[in-house]
């Protein structure tokens, strides 16, 4: 396993990345943020992306999120990215751009895989989702360890809308909504995930993360809540988890 990798998460307002020790999860060197070109196309992106590595610096492989589905390397949705990039492979079209080895995930699943194996989801097996909570909802399930990819849980109809489209931190902003208020809709929305999957433990991921004191506390759900500990670095220890050479399997024992 090597013990480095260059993580970057590609996201709908900027793209970050930095050099990630694989062993402890930290990051081995200073973080470099660029505004996420607009349009978002693959061509432009995949510019700031090599601009983002080369100020990281250093050899070695490079493990991207996108903010999409990607099945056998093909992006399949485009959410906050131009939609000009689904059908294209994005291993092949940021190799092929940057010159290195290239691993691509879905921006969820990265920092689900961050937290299982670093973070509030570390030692957990059974059932546990990490809900990451931002412009919309993304998830990360994982059973016995073994991440289940592109599940998409903030896609789920409720109050004839999505999840994301009542229950996401952008609403709670625009909304102005109370945390009191905002924090009744995720529970209503977590009710929902229970129903649904059964999960042993849901992490609650994301910018809010790092005010969970400030809403976790309404919650009131069978299921043991926490917030994710590895906060804004998860997407790109995670993205480094699956630089190709970094030996992590896309699927399993992330938690080991």
């Amino acid at each position: 396993m090597a013990s480095h990798a260059i993580g970057v998460d590609i996201g709908g307002t900027g793209i970050k990345g930095a050099r990630v020790d694989l062993s402890s999860g930290q990051l081995a060197g200073d973080r470099v943020r660029i505004e996420t070109p607009h349009p978002a196309t693959p061509m432009a992106v995949a510019d700031v992306v090599n601009q983002v590595i080369e100020k990281v610096g250093g050899g070695g492989p490079v493990g991207l999120t996108l903010p999409a589905v990607i099945r056998g390397d093909i992006v399949r949705t485009a959410a906050n990215i131009d939609p000009g990039w689904i059908g294209v492979n994005a291993v092949e079209l940021l190799g092929a751009a940057t010159g290195r080895q290239i691993g691509a995930v879905n921006d969820a699943d990265a920092a689900g895989l961050a937290e299982m194996r670093f973070g509030a989801g570390r030692d957990n097996r059974g059932v546990v989702i990490m809900i990451t909570l931002g412009t919309g909802i993304g998830s990360a399930v994982f059973v016995e360890g073994n991440l289940v990819p592109n599940s998409e849980l903030g896609h789920l109809p409720l109050h004839n809308a999505t999840a994301e489209e009542w229950a996401a931190d952008s609403v709670r902003e625009n909304e102005n909504l109370s945390w009191k208020k905002w924090a009744r809709r995720l529970e209503v929305y977590l009710n929902l995930l229970e129903r649904v999957m059964w999960p042993d433990l849901i992490i609650i991921g994301g910018g809010v993360s790092k005010k969970s004191d400030k809403f976790l506390h309404h919650i009131d759900v069978k299921t043991n809540v926490v917030p994710a500990t590895l906060l804004n670095d998860a997407g790109i220890v995670g993205a480094a988890l699956r630089a190709p050479t970094a030996g992590a399997s896309p699927n399993k024992d992330v938690s080991e």
